[in-house]
Formats: C-alpha cells, structure tokens, sequence
C-alpha cells in the first residue's frame, strides 16, 4: 500500500515541495482482533464501513476509509488490504507508482490521483476524506479484466478494491464528494501551465502597471484557489483587488496585509479564470516579476517500506513546482532644449526665464520619477536662458509626454513686446531617451533713431502716433502762428540795421 502525507494547509504553500507521502492500502481489522490504532496504527479523518470486504481466510468487521497518521502527518491509502503502516514507519525511495498487481495506472488516472492528493490531502472533512480513500482504491486496486480479483476466497494480497460494495455503505454525503472529486479531477488535473502577462507599454519609475499570473490546466481553462509565490525583481508589489476579480490574499502569506509597504514578495491565490492580478511599481531600468506554484505531477512515485510487508508509501509526487516570469523595460528619460531668440536677428538671448509645464502650459511637468517638476514656490520649475545661444537644458524628464516652456519674464531690450496674460511659448512631444528642441523669439524693443536738424541732432522715435484735435485748440494754434510771424518779423528788420 503506498501513502501520500500533506501538510497543515488545504492546499500546500506556493514555496517548493514539502515533504510529504501517501500511504497506500485501507488497513484491515480482522473478526475480533484489536483495531488498529492501539497495535501502532493511527486512523486520521474518514469513515467506517461495516461489515468488511469479504476475503479469506475471514472477512474484516470493518474497513476504514479515510487518512492514517504516519510521522505526524495525514496520509491516503492507495492499494487495497494490505497492511497498513505504523506511526513511525520508514520508507525509502522507489519507482512510479503502479497498480496493485504491478501494471502501469492508465495516464489519466494517474493525473487525477496526482491532482486529488495537490488538492484534497489535508482535508479535514470525515466524508470528503472517505470519498479520496475511495476513489485512490477504485484507481489503484480495481478488479481487472479477464481476472476473478474480487472473489472472496482470496487473501488480502490476491483481493481488488470492490468500488460498488463500499460506495453503497457510504454516507449519502460521502457518495456525493464522490460525484464531486472525480469531476473536479477531470475538470482540473494536470499537467498545468503557468504565464506572465506583463504591460504592453515599457512602464516608467514609480508608475504602477498590471501585470497577470495566470494558471491553466490540461484543458487550457483557469485554476481556482491556488496559492501562487510572486517575487519582483527591480520593482515592488502592489497586492491585488480584493473584490474576488482578482488574486486572493493567501492566509499564510505576508505582506498582504499592508499593501502601503509596498513588498517585493507576496503570495496570492488565483481567482476563478485562474489569474493573479498585480500592480508592479518600477525601482530599476528592467522590473520583472516571477510566480511560483505547487501543481500536480503526471504521476506519483512510490516510496519503499524499510521493513518488510508493510505497504509501500506514494510520495506525491503530485506536487512539482511550476514558474513563469516576465519582464519590461523601463522607458528611457527625455531632455528638453530651449533656445531664446531674438525675433530680428535669431541670435540667442540670455537672461530669459521660462517656466517647464505640460501640454496645459499651467500643470508642471514630470520627472521620469513620476514626480510633477516644481520649484520651492510650487509651481512649474523655471529655466534662464544663458550663453551667447541663449539656451537651457531640462533632463531626466518622463517620457512620453507634452511638453511647453512658457516665457515667465522677457529679458532686458525685450520688454516693450512681452504680454503677461500671453506670454511666448512653445510646445512639443518629448519621447524617451529623446532631446525635445524648442525655440521662443522674442521681439526686441525699438531701437530710437537720430537725425539733423541745425546744429544740434533731434531725436526722433519710431512707433506710432496718436494725434487729435479740438476747436479751442486750432485757435491757440492760430495765435501761436501769428506770434511766431511776427517775432521772424522783428528779428529780420534788426539784422538789416546792422
């Protein structure tokens, strides 16, 4: 008989293998002998059938269908009649597990016994521990074709597993986890396949962005309820939503409990489709997360008893450890250039202040931390302009995105055009690991211009003039003429005295 044990928890810890086994074979009390738990035999969760398979030379007053305890753990018989293990029995290592008279289990049972163990070899429900019981007999020691393996007049070795006697003297509740246990093994044996869906866009420093788990089984539908062990690397982790659309906190795991602290390690249990759903915030330039699984083996292996005629142990062997990883890019930083001009000459200005803002021309720009570019007063970061090119240079910036540098102050010789309630500006789309040029011009203010007028120069300033009139001062202006006649007068007839 082989054994399988499982750990404390209904399904094992995403973290590796555990040790554990599988005993194989219902133990057989005979017509008035002790049971078994008192010769060193512990019998776990399960159910009684009375009376026993008959067999020779007497049939059993009962047969027990359920778990035993060996080494403190919970294991399943899965060969009939043979004896059972004690509690401290030692096993070594041995081959594929193989029917009772040594054929090889057809691939599909195989599969589902390697689920069932994954799946229910801790349960603590008297009647879903018989339905397992029956079910790894019904597969391990069924009567074979062309043979009389279920004639009581052989002995506990010869004898097969006869599936209808103990279904019928079952609990009703027994028979249905029966109906139940054999669909769900259909439904979800292996082997299984694990993914990672990572974003489709490279992700950027400090921005969160979905990243999937995903478990399927044989069939390529999702596994439910299974504890997946995700590790990031270059990034932290983002528990998932608890809504039950996504992954599921695992009790045992940590650091779901306090999302806020943002870990690089978690356990989460998959949702219905069988997909685990994360957010992954970037630490470094190449943010990968990794998941690990318990999933069932194509098929147990059995373990050898050290001491003879005790039934043979099954290890797991249902339990092999499944990984997926995926990994992003980090989108690389851009670099904003900016050039002032003078709107005449495109030469450079220096000394011109602009301010660093989003497509807006109000919001601040980020940085490639995620972070919004502000200065001390909190507002969009402000850049001068300097060198005979009249540049100034902006890096490590997030990219993609809009970006404009609106003029803050026109520098001196550039005032006269400068309008505060539009300002120059200039925008354009900086892409990663890219320089965006931008360029303002300013208008220069008007230069005067001096002309001759007698002996000394009168000054004369381009720009327009406003004139107007009204009727008393057209009069003044009469008089101002006629005095101004009569003094050219005067000054003309002194000099002809001379």
């Amino acid at each position: 008989m082989g054994w399988i044990s499982r750990p404390r928890a209904r399904w094992r810890a995403a973290t590796g293998l555990v040790a554990a086994a599988l005993l194989g074979a219902l133990s057989v009390t005979a017509l008035g002998t002790t049971p078994a738990a008192a010769s060193g035999v512990q019998e776990g969760i399960g159910r009684e059938i009375k009376p026993g398979q008959p067999m020779s030379p007497h049939a059993p007053s009962r047969n027990w269908l359920g778990s035993y305890l060996v080494g403190g753990k919970q294991v399943f018989c899965v060969s009939f009649q043979k004896t059972a293990p004690n509690s401290d029995e030692v096993y070594k290592p041995g081959q594929e597990l193989l029917t009772k008279w040594g054929d090889k289990i057809p691939t599909d049972q195989a599969a589902n016994i390697s689920y069932l163990l994954l799946r229910y070899g801790n349960t603590q429900d008297p009647d879903e521990a018989a339905a397992l019981a029956h079910l790894l007999h019904s597969w391990t020691s069924a009567p074979r074709p062309g043979h009389d393996d279920l004639n009581p007049n052989l002995t506990a070795d010869e004898i097969g597993y006869d599936a209808q006697f103990h279904l019928d003297r079952l609990p009703q509740q027994a028979k249905d986890d029966v109906a139940k246990l054999t669909a769900d093994a259909v439904a979800n044996r292996g082997p299984w396949t694990a993914s990672v869906t990572a974003p489709k866009d490279p992700q950027h420093l400090g921005q969160p962005a979905t990243w999937t788990f995903q478990v399927k089984n044989a069939k390529g539908k999702g596994v439910a309820d299974i504890p997946v062990k995700l590790t990031a690397t270059a990034a932290t982790i983002l528990p998932a939503d608890k809504s039950g659309k996504t992954g599921q906190p695992d009790a045992s795991a940590t650091g779901n409990s306090a999302p806020q602290a943002a870990p690089s390690e978690t356990t989460l249990k998959t949702g219905a489709d069988g997909t685990v759903t994360v957010k992954l915030s970037p630490t470094g330039d190449q943010p990968k997360l990794a998941g690990s699984l318990s999933a069932p083996a194509d098929r147990p292996y059995v373990q050898e008893p050290v001491r003879t005629g005790i039934q043979n142990v099954v290890s797991t062997g249902g339990e092999k450890t499944l990984t997926a990883q995926g990994v992003v890019a980090v989108a690389k930083p851009g670099k904003v250039q900016v050039t002032k001009t003078d709107a005449k000459t495109g030469k450079g200005i220096g000394g011109a202040t602009l301010r660093i803002t989003g497509k807006d021309r109000k919001s601040a720009a980020t940085s490639q931390d995620g972070k919004p570019l502000v200065g001390p007063d909190g507002q969009p970061a402000v850049v001068t302009t300097s060198g005979d090119n009249g540049t100034a240079a902006v890096e490590n910036l997030l990219a993609p995105q809009d970006i404009c540098v609106v003029e803050v102050n026109a520098p001196p010789g550039y005032t006269n055009a400068f309008d505060p309630n539009n300002p120059p500006a200039a925008c354009g789309s900086l892409q990663p690991g890219g320089t965006l040029a931008l360029t303002a011009a300013n208008t220069p203010n008007e230069v005067p211009h001096a002309i001759p007028a007698g002996d000394r120069p009168v000054t004369v300033a381009r720009g327009t003039v406003e004139t107007s009139f009204s009727t008393p001062g057209l009069a003044g202006l009469a008089a101002l003429v006629l005095i101004g006649s009569g003094l050219v007068g005067f000054a003309a007839r002194r000099s002809a005295r001379r």
